[in-house]
């Protein structure tokens, strides 16, 4: 029987790397020898705070959903053996922290022609869900200010974007320096902040002559964050929900100031099922064509073995981390 090394998730807060048979392919689907694979910020949630539910012990590899590697076995139309391909699976079943990987044909995506590392396609997996979010939910930016609240990869994605689109303020804020750092060099913002209440509404206020902001990106998924991002939007201002709440259970939201604003407000899910999987390839063709430096979010790379002490890194942002990687 042939097998490969699978990290999951055995227990809340406890993944561990085994040795599993490796799973035979069926109709549809191929199996992917994982170069790298990357953790995610729902990640955190599903292992430390054992959102979704998933039955434990886990499948093997579950819950990485960011990988790029090679298709060795293929029943999918339109994929061969040795196809360099990013993986985006759905979350609810993916299983990228495995040495190979079972995986849906429809979520592999050709990698293009690239003269820089692999971990640099990668990204395109979280890119595409940002792309993907500015696509479903548009708003014209153009000339308009815009606050992007938590400087993950995410949110400098989403500032790098607005900007692209024309947005002509752009403010961002986090807790860690040296993601505001990272941030200036990929986004280029007109003013980076740290996260505290207090300042970050000063700098929105000024820069906005007291008024607020055209357009709100909540990339954290914290209560406090989605609390305060109302009073950052301007009257009538729009503010999209992107963070994926830190918590299963209801948060406060001050909807009495929310309906005085007549502010709108939407979130999107599901990249990985749209039709074509047009975002992800765009964000790819973005990285390729060096029309972004991602080089500041690949920040730490683990062998698959320490995949604890890979996801507490994360967790814990040691060593000022931002994107925290696997490799097999």
């Amino acid at each position: 029987m042939e097998t490969m090394r699978a990290a999951r998730l055995v227990e809340p807060g406890r993944m561990e790397c085994e040795e599993v048979a490796v799973p035979a392919p069926g109709e549809g689907q191929v199996l992917v020898k994982t170069e790298m694979a990357s953790i995610c910020g729902s990640d955190l949630h599903v292992v430390f705070e054992n959102m979704f539910r998933q039955e434990l012990p886990a499948p093997p590899g579950y819950p990485g959903h960011e990988g790029v590697g090679e298709v060795v076995v293929s029943r999918y139309p339109g994929l061969q053996p040795g196809d360099k391909v990013l993986t985006c699976p759905d979350p609810f079943g993916a299983m990228t922290f495995a040495e190979t990987q079972l995986i849906l044909g429809r979520y592999c995506i050709k990698l293009p022609q690239f003269d820089g590392p692999v971990s640099h396609l990668m990204m395109a997996q979280q890119f595409g869900t940002v792309i993907f979010a500015l696509r479903q939910k548009p708003v014209d930016v153009v000339g308009r200010s815009v606050m992007v609240m938590g400087q993950g990869s995410a949110g400098m994605f989403f500032a790098f974007m607005l900007r692209r689109a024309g947005a002509a303020k752009i403010i961002v804020s986090d807790l860690s320096e040296a993601r505001l750092d990272a941030s200036r060099k990929l986004a280029r913002p007109d003013v980076a902040v740290p996260a505290d209440v207090g300042r970050v509404r000063e700098a929105v206020m000024d820069l906005t002559g007291g008024e607020g902001v055209d357009y709100l990106v909540e990339a954290v998924g914290k209560s406090d964050s989605l609390l305060e991002s109302v009073n950052l939007a301007r009257d009538g201002g729009e503010m999209l929900m992107f963070g994926l709440p830190d918590a299963e259970r209801p948060v406060t939201f001050d909807f009495h100031r929310f309906f005085r604003k007549r502010l709108g407000m939407t979130t999107t899910f599901g990249a990985q099922d749209e039709p074509g999987q047009v975002s992800f390839r765009m964000a790819l063709d973005i990285i390729s064509k060096g029309e972004i430096d991602v080089s500041p979010l690949v920040s730490h790379k683990f062998p698959i073995e320490d995949i604890r002490e890979a996801f507490l890194t994360a967790q814990e942002r040691r060593d000022n981390a931002l994107k925290v990687s696997m490799t097999f």
